[in-house]
Parts: structure tokens; C-alpha cells; sequence
């Protein structure tokens, strides 16, 4: 039964979480797009600073050190059109069956991100303003018959910026036109109004990344507070009748960390978990525990070179890929131990609710 109040009761309202570029560029590739003219349009109803660049390079975005083209960058919305690259899409497990991407580069300033390594140049955030393209190209992926997966948060927060966009609703409105596809995507903002009205058809899967409370509150800056963003899962999951978005939701727990006291805190994590989804719905949960890799670190400490994020070695096994890559994970006692503990949460917790995968 749906609790006919969608807010806990000792959860108090909040404004959500909105991300504000303190400049906005957009090429001339992307004033040309129909899409681009849209996202101009709102950006310019918020009142922010534009401004047209001469041709389609971003320049100018790098400062004396690493961490001055690190602030720039993520003070920096950039609408651009998505290399013709972008068009050929890329496996995802076990995530999803294939990626693609409206933007690449994220607001928030999670210590431990993920994209750390992964994309060339400054992290400025860059928009596709090609985005009707490049969903008329995901049919090409899609296997009639037989559900096909999509993910969109691989190089984004696509809610974190979607009161700038309007992207993801326009993805999740085409999701809904479509028999066999489905749509994946991930936050860690909380700004849900615009989703729940949407044709999506029950083809996308909303899910929220949380956290235990010493990770999210020391690591997960520029985001939206746990209780916030299990919030707007709580608004996204309910039926219309009920004044939800009628979605099949999902949490990812990540990265999941050894700290210390670690069974309490998470164990305190899922309480807030239990309390905000009080009610039956189709729901997931991905678990992924904390992992670098060279690079990243690397790349990480110029960004954050104060962190407290633990990246010793010594402490990690060591796992190589197929393509001789090197990524530094938990050894395999302390993996099981704590699979365990959350599998055991879970199935106490939500026995309806299905573990995609554990890695």
C-alpha cells in the first residue's frame, strides 16, 4: 500500500539541488540545431551569462595549474554537437546493453569520480545539441522482439542539469514511443517536477546513487543530500493516481567503502532507504564497490589534492582486464564480506526488489 503522503514525516521540504553555470558557450554547430535553439532558449529564461563562440572549438578553459582548469571547467556549460564518434555505440555491462550520450562531463564534484581519466581535456560539462540525432540513431541498436537496454548517465549527470537542457525528458519521451527499448539513467540531484507528467510508458528505469553518511557528506560535493535524492525517488515511483511519476525506480549504492564502522553506517543507510520507499514498486538495486585505477588517482589528486579518499595500493588487490588495463580493488575476503552483508539487507528489507549485480 502507498503511503498517501509521498514525504516521510520527518523529512522537511527543500528546494532541489540546481546546479548553475557561471558561463554558458555555445558553438555555431549548436545555435544551428533546432535542440540547440531550445537549450538556448532556457538558459536565457534563467538569466545567464552567453556567449556565442566564432567557431566550433572551446578554448580559453585552462588555468596556471590542473586545479585552476578544473575550477574553470566546472563553472562552464558548453552546448556543442556530438562528434559523428558518438554515433557508434559502445557495450555497457552490466549496466545496460548499449551507452549513448547527451552530454559528457558532470556538475557535481564527487572525489572519487568516475570520469576521472575518461574524458580528454578540461571536465567542462558539454550538451549535445544534436540530441534528436542522436536518439533517431538508438533504433539501429534496438533487437525487435527482445528488450534492449540504453544508458545515459555513463558520462553525465543527466538530471543535473536537466533544468538547462530538457534532455532527459525529451529521452524519456522517446523511450516511451518505442516497443522494445528501455531507458536507464542515475543522479545524485533531486529535481524530478518535469519527469513525473511524461508519456515514458514505463520504458525508463530512474535510479538515485546514495550513500552512506561519511562518504556522501566528506566526497559527494555540489550534489543533493541522501534524504533529497530518496525523496525524489520516493515522488518518482508511486503511481499518477497516487501523485507519483508512475516509473519503475532504482537505487545504486556506490561507491560502496570499507570505512570504518562500515556495517553501521550502511545498515543506517538502508533505515533511509526503508523509511522513503514504504510502499511496493518495481525496484533494483546496484551494488559497486569502491575501485580505481592508476590514472584516475592520478587525475583525481590534481582535482582534490586535500582529499581524505583512500587510494593506497597496498591496501588493494590488483585486477587487469582483458586489454591489459590495471584497477585496484578490495581482495576478494573483504568483497565477499561485504556482498553479504547487503545482499542480507536487501533480501530482509525489500524481498521484491531484484540485485542486477554486485561488482
Amino acid at each position: 500500500m502507498i503511503a498517501d503522503n509521498l514525504l516521510t514525516p520527518n523529512t522537511p521540504l527543500r528546494q532541489p539541488k540546481l546546479w548553475m553555470p557561471e558561463q554558458v558557450l555555445f558553438t555555431p554547430a549548436a545555435i544551428a540545431e533546432p535542440w540547440g535553439q531550445q537549450i538556448l532558449a532556457r538558459v536565457q529564461s534563467l538569466n545567464l551569462p552567453i556567449e556565442e563562440l566564432p567557431r566550433n572549438r572551446l578554448t580559453g578553459l585552462r588555468g596556471e595549474s590542473e586545479r585552476d582548469t578544473y575550477d574553470i571547467a566546472k563553472r562552464t556549460l558548453a552546448v556543442v554537437t556530438a562528434p559523428p564518434s558518438s554515433f557508434k555505440l559502445s557495450p555497457i555491462p552490466p549496466s545496460a546493453d548499449w551507452q549513448f550520450h547527451l552530454a559528457e562531463g558532470c556538475p557535481a564534484h564527487c572525489q572519487y569520480c568516475y570520469l576521472a581519466g575518461s574524458l580528454q581535456g578540461p571536465p567542462v560539462i558539454r550538451v549535445f545539441a544534436n540530441l534528436p540525432q542522436i536518439l533517431e540513431n538508438l533504433a539501429a541498436y534496438e533487437k525487435p522482439g527482445k528488450p534492449t537496454t540504453f544508458e545515459v548517465s555513463c558520462y553525465t549527470d543527466p538530471l543535473g542539469i536537466e533544468h538547462l537542457t530538457g534532455s532527459l525528458a525529451e529521452c524519456i519521451r522517446y523511450f516511451g514511443t518505442r516497443n522494445d527499448a528501455h531507458l536507464r539513467w542515475v543522479s545524485k540531484f533531486d529535481a524530478v517536477d518535469e519527469l513525473l507528467n511524461l508519456p515514458h510508458n514505463g520504458h525508463t528505469r530512474c535510479r538515485i546513487s546514495v550513500n552512506a553518511a561519511p562518504v556522501s557528506g566528506r566526497f559527494e560535493g555540489g550534489t543533493a543530500s541522501v534524504p533529497s535524492r530518496l525523496m525524489a525517488l520516493r515522488r518518482l515511483a508511486p503511481p499518477p493516481e497516487r501523485g507519483g511519476g508512475g516509473y519503475p525506480v532504482g537505487l545504486v549504492i556506490a561507491p560502496i567503502m570499507h570505512i570504518d564502522d562500515w556495517e553501521m553506517h550502511y545498515g543506517r543507510l538502508f533505515d533511509q532507504i526503508s523509511e522513503a520507499l514504504d510502499f511496493d514498486c518495481d525496484l533494483t538495486f546496484e551494488l559497486i564497490s569502491h575501485r580505481f585505477t592508476p590514472g584516475s588517482k592520478e587525475v583525481l589528486q590534481t582535482w582534490y589534492p586535500h582529499s581524505k579518499l583512500d587510494m593506497d595500493e597496498d591496501k588493494r588487490s590488483v585486477k587487469r582486464n582483458k586489454f591489459g588495463g590495471t584497477k585496484y580493488v578490495y581482495d576478494n575476503d573483504t568483497m565477499k564480506t561485504m556482498k553479504r552483508f547487503f545482499e542480507g539487507e536487501i533480501g530482509r528489507r525489500f524481498p521484491n526488489a531484484k540485485i542486477l549485480y554486485w561488482t
